[in-house]
């Protein structure tokens, strides 16, 4: 006989969305977030317009990170979500520019609730099937990056997206410490090395909705990323298992 599940909790899934001055965009980002998320956690990372006030108004749990930085952000919102209330079962990051569609998050989720992933990236695809709208001095870094984590690593990935989901006893185990631009790539890097079951599926992008990119719409930034993926590289492999 088949047991009937129909009064069993959901797998509860949080979003995590890091932001610096994004009080433009982020109603766009909330308003859209499926029925399917039961937690939005914006971590405020020392912005100096009203992004924790709108994420408030708009729903969101708010956690601030004074340290400049992706990874100090990602870090705060994790601790928040492991102290305050239960942890969910799955976590996804979203960046707050709204270039990925929170409508995507339960197709990005899926592989994960039926147990046939840890780690579900959201390859960016915009017009004509390229890695959606990065533009040509970042999308070269991204390849370059990507076939170097090939030959250290042995993994081949397409793309190192903000936009992806992991379950979240598994984030917890991958202990990730980086504190800014190697945030991402550190996270596949040590995923590969706990072995985890990865997935990557296409996710349509866009450009950000509003406001200018912190990082890929300046060459001089870009290249400070670069250089920080290059160290990440290196340091992971130094680091071993």
């Amino acid at each position: 006989m088949t047991q009937n599940r129909s009064h069993e909790p959901p797998d509860t899934i949080a979003v995590l969305i890091p932001a610096l001055n994004e009080e433009d965009a982020l109603p766009l980002v909330l308003g859209r977030m499926p029925g399917i998320v039961g937690r939005v956690v914006v971590a405020d990372n020392g912005s100096t317009d009203r992004t924790a006030e709108v994420a408030r108004a708009h729903g969101a749990e708010v956690v601030g990170e004074n340290e400049r930085g992706y990874g100090a952000a990602c870090l705060a919102g994790i601790r928040h979500l492991s102290e305050q209330g239960d942890p969910p079962d799955v976590l996804v990051f979203l960046d707050a520019d709204g270039s990925d569609d929170p409508a995507g998050i339960p197709r990005l989720v899926d592989p994960i609730l039926t147990a046939d992933a840890d780690l579900v990236l959201g390859v960016r695809r915009g017009v004509g099937g390229d890695v959606g709208t990065i533009l040509p001095h970042a999308r070269f870094g991204n390849r370059l990056v990507l076939g170097l984590l090939t030959g250290l690593f042995g993994k081949r990935f397409q793309d190192m997206p903000p936009f992806r989901a992991i379950r979240f006893t598994s984030l917890l185990d991958l202990s990730m410490d980086d504190r800014n631009w190697g945030w991402t790539l550190q996270m596949q890097i040590r995923a590969v090395k706990r072995q985890l079951s990865i997935v990557e599926i296409e996710t349509p992008h866009r450009r950000r909705l509003e406001g200018e990119s912190k990082i890929s719409g300046s060459l001089a930034a870009s290249l400070k990323v670069g250089a920080k993926m290059f160290y990440t590289l290196g340091r992971e492999r130094l680091r071993g298992h």
